[in-house]
């Protein structure tokens, strides 16, 4: 399968809040990989593709979480009851990635 991303992927683990704006549904979940215009989600319940998501993500870099919108493009059941989920965001969030690049760049 061809890789068409445009933005390169950061491996990180960050803490993510989520609304399904169509059902009200709310949930937490984690980043497993976040670019410029997508996401990767681990989360214990299930998501279709197309859903809708508002999405707040922690960034602890003691700045406001960085709010976006996105759409469930692809989902897969994992060992337990674990979904990994991918989230393509409705527009690129360039200083959302900077302030994760900037975190990962941060001595511990």
């Amino acid at each position: 399968m061809d890789d068409r991303r445009v933005f390169a992927r950061i491996n990180i683990r960050l803490p993510v809040k989520f609304l399904d704006p169509s059902s009200g549904k709310e949930g937490q979940a984690d980043t497993t990989d976040i670019s410029a215009n997508g996401l990767g989600l681990i989360i214990n319940e299930s998501l279709p593709t197309t859903t809708p998501l508002e999405i707040w993500l922690g960034i602890p870099d003691k700045g406001e979480p960085l709010y976006t919108r996105g759409k469930v493009v692809w989902s897969e059941s994992l060992p337990g009851s674990e979904n990994r989920v991918g989230v393509r965001l409705e527009k690129a969030e360039l200083m959302g990635l900077a302030r994760v690049l900037w975190l990962k760049g941060r001595p511990a």
